[in-house]
């Protein structure tokens, strides 16, 4: 079966494996077919030798995190992202994998109002008691959300689908924290619902293409387009590469996460009396292996928190993956564990995650988990919390 993969892309392996330790799926399953090297190996079967598409072969390809924590360790400079999104994508074309009512769950993405009224529904439900704990929502859905405002022209803040229906507050945050280093902010809103990163994860990168096309026809301009999700930075970052135009590298040359561009206006913040806690910095894999501007949520948070503490994995996934909670748990669960060993070792109050989807994933566990804009936020507001580690 013809994957439609590189053949100088798959060839740039040379089986090494260098990459499995840094494979969360590996690490927690000890299988060769769930490492990068044993991934790969099986593309090339398929495509080159003409070996059968068989269950294992799909489920080996589906249970990848998509982390691309495999990428950083990589001497060959191996582009596996690109490889296993581009076969997931010949997968789903070929309906072998994404059934029907994945592809209905990701429509809601892209209208705004009917996926604020099923949120709102379904935090209702929740209040009844009638949501299971183990779907890993927020703590307490939003019934109703304050309205976004615009403060100015000089940057526009993604607001994006899930997050704004379940994390406004996070947008809040960021949008005055932005306005404090003295720059006028227009959220972007429903004119921009979506970026399309879950459903490029999903191998539905055609619908991703789309989107991608109406984010810069309603985006167009020169200003800087702050992202506070890990996750659709990345794929924003990635739409030159997906529609292969020069317009669209210029839009992706417009994207910054939040933290990478406040950090080269750190200067520009007020000087504020620190919170007094311990943070613990948790870097979403797409923010560490993918857009690689990690470092900047450490600049950021220095000067607002009295303790900011590393974790010792070497930024393993959390096991969050966009989806990938919900559509592999067992496997995320597993991966979340080895996460919050490295917390617990760490003994943090809170922890910075800079990813709605990983934020979530750890708070279902019991992990106190708040956006490094929120902690900006609150420090530069004159709050202050109560220490309380984690056991």
């Amino acid at each position: 079966m013809d994957l439609r993969l590189s053949p100088d892309d798959l060839n740039t392996c040379v089986q090494c494996g260098l990459c499995m330790p840094h494979c969360p799926t590996y690490r927690v399953s000890g299988d060769e077919t769930m490492s990068p090297r044993g991934r790969i190996s099986l593309m090339r079967h398929v495509q080159d030798d003409g070996v059968p598409l068989t269950a294992e072969v799909v489920d080996a390809l589906e249970t990848c995190v998509q982390c691309r924590g495999c990428e950083p360790s990589c001497p060959s400079g191996v582009p596996y992202g690109h490889l296993i999104e581009q076969a997931r994508e010949t997968l789903a074309e070929k309906h072998i994998t994404t059934p029907r009512w994945q592809r209905l769950a990701f429509r809601p993405l892209t209208r705004p109002r009917l996926l604020r009224l099923g949120s709102s529904a379904l935090a209702v439900a929740q209040r009844l008691h009638l949501v299971p704990a183990r779907l890993g929502l927020p703590s307490s859905l939003p019934i109703r959300r304050r309205p976004h405002r615009t403060s100015g022209d000089d940057v526009l803040l993604f607001t994006g689908c899930v997050m704004d229906a379940w994390q406004r507050d996070v947008h809040h945050a960021a949008q005055r924290v932005v306005e404090a280093a003295g720059f006028g902010v227009t959220p972007t809103g429903d004119s921009a619902p979506c970026c399309g990163a879950l459903q490029a994860h999903a191998g539905l990168t055609p619908v991703t293409r789309k989107l991608a096309e109406q984010m810069m026809t309603v985006l167009a301009g020169t200003r800087p387009i702050l992202v506070d999700s890990a996750g659709c930075g990345a794929t924003m970052k990635d739409y030159g590469r997906l529609l292969g135009t020069d317009e669209a590298r210029a839009f992706s040359e417009r994207v910054y996460d939040i933290q990478e561009w406040l950090a080269d206006h750190i200067d520009e913040l007020p000087r504020v009396t620190p919170l007094s806690i311990r943070v613990a910095v948790q870097d979403p894999c797409h923010l560490r292996h993918v857009q690689r501007v990690h470092l900047a949520t450490r600049t950021v948070l220095q000067p607002f928190v009295s303790q900011l503490v590393e974790l010792d994995d070497e930024g393993l996934c959390c096991g969050a993956g966009g989806a990938y909670s919900v559509l592999q748990p067992e496997l995320a669960g597993d991966i979340r564990e080895r996460k919050i060993t490295s917390i617990n070792r760490v003994t943090p109050d809170v922890v910075a995650s800079a990813n709605p989807g990983c934020a979530l994933h750890l708070s279902a566990a019991g992990v106190p988990t708040r956006h490094p804009m929120e902690l900006v936020d609150e420090a530069l507001s004159g709050g202050g919390r109560t220490r309380s580690q984690l056991h």
